[in-house]
């Protein structure tokens, strides 16, 4: 039986999302991820269109490449791999690139309530990751500066690629409360499973007991991470839009067309830095942030 996804991704010609459905899905589902518990998160089964994900996991790169990183540090990360996005092939490379487009980021922003989240085009501790059997991931808070981009990391992204998940093997992704006294939610790492959660100094999570698989299976996900760029004040009011300029030799009609863009600027500015009070919507939209 066919199975409706969360996101109705058109496959005919590459990967095509409408934003204004993605924004509006992602919306949809904003209350309950807004109060989840321990902290603000949502876990949905089905995400991707069923042809998409298995075509993921049969481009999962078996082989090593040049730009792997494999984690050997006990608690920190053990018999984890990640790969890079770009020494994948032309499907892979392609998939990803959607992950970082307003495409997708629209739903992000509508279920998280953050708005102008930023994609990080390098995947820093992103990409494809996978896990051999003895492998764990201890309980941790991720890190919140791209030290290399300067932007805040917000949100986490992960989507399963694991099919016949058993019990058995462990691996389930534990969420724990923010005084670290009790675990809240555990989630089995099954295929097209996608959990999506702040990034918090408080959002402790992991899957911290080494997995129990055959040596043939590994724990496979796609982690992506979404960023914002602080606040520039600007308490001067001074216009930061596009300023056009008119040439010495260019005619009347241009330079008055530059004038008129100049006073647009200016009124753009002073518009900005006015002052307006928020309303009750934007003060609660501005709480959940």
């Amino acid at each position: 039986m066919q199975v409706t996804p969360v996101l109705p991704i058109i496959l005919d010609q590459g990967f095509s999302l409408d934003e204004d459905t993605a924004f509006a899905l992602g919306q949809a589902r904003m209350d309950d991820y807004a109060f989840a518990e321990p902290f603000a998160h949502a876990v949905m089964d089905n995400f991707l269109p069923d042809e998409m994900t298995e075509a993921l996991l049969a481009h999962f790169p078996a082989d090593p490449k040049a730009h792997d990183k494999v984690y050997e540090k006990g608690y920190g990360g053990t018999h984890k791999r990640q790969i890079s996005p770009y020494d994948c092939d032309a499907y892979l490379r392609s998939a990803f690139a959607f992950f970082n487009s307003a495409q997708f980021i629209r739903f992000i922003e509508g279920i998280t309530n953050i708005e102008g989240l930023i994609p990080d085009p390098y995947f820093s501790g992103g990409g494809l990751h996978e896990t051999s059997s003895g492998g764990l991931l201890g309980i941790h808070a991720d890190f919140q500066v791209n030290e290399g981009l300067q932007l805040f990391r917000r949100v986490n992204v992960l989507i399963y690629l694991n099919k016949d998940w058993q019990e058995a093997y462990g691996g389930k992704l534990e969420l724990w409360d923010k005084a670290m006294t009790q675990k809240v939610v555990d989630v089995a790492p099954v295929f097209n499973r996608c959990v999506i959660f702040n990034t918090d100094a408080d959002s402790f999570h992991g899957h911290p007991d080494p997995l129990t698989t055959p040596p043939h299976i590994t724990r496979k996900s796609i982690a992506l991470y979404y960023y914002k760029a602080q606040t520039i004040q600007n308490q001067s009011g001074e216009s930061r839009h596009t300023l056009y300029v008119a040439r010495p030799h260019d005619d009347d009609k241009t330079k008055a067309d530059v004038e008129k863009l100049r006073k647009k600027r200016d009124k753009r500015a002073k518009k900005m830095v006015a002052g307006k009070p928020q309303s009750v919507l934007a003060r609660i939209k501005a709480w959940f942030r």
